[in-house]
């Protein structure tokens, strides 16, 4: 089966927020607007490093960005990968919901 562009990044997405981790930490960039991994280790039972390793995996599936501010990174949220998800999801419970009513109409038939 061949992965399509869109899916790829679906997959992406789905699996960086499998990890409660990163889905608190894309919370905290959420509430915040930006921080450094040092901020949000602060706030969350585990160390700055592995935090950087969760943003980096957040980063790669496209859900944060970063830049360099002196000596320090900042971290922010990005929308536009967490959306085209939220729209492939969106698309499909609507397939499922035709394919449902479709169902009960050829029973409500007989």
């Amino acid at each position: 089966m061949t992965t399509s562009p869109e899916h790829s990044s679906v997959d992406a997405v789905l699996g960086a927020l499998a990890d409660p981790t990163r889905r608190a930490l894309l919370d905290a960039l959420v509430a915040r607007g930006e921080a450094s991994a040092s901020a949000l280790a602060a706030d969350l039972p585990v160390s700055r490093q592995a935090i950087v390793k969760h943003l980096g995996l957040l980063g790669e599936a496209g859900l944060v960005s970063s830049d360099r501010v002196g000596r320090e990174v900042r971290y922010r949220p990005r929308s536009d990968t967490l959306d085209a998800t939220a729209h492939w999801m969106s698309a499909l419970a609507s397939e499922w919901e035709n394919r449902l009513a479709a169902i009960k109409r050829a029973a409500e038939k007989d």
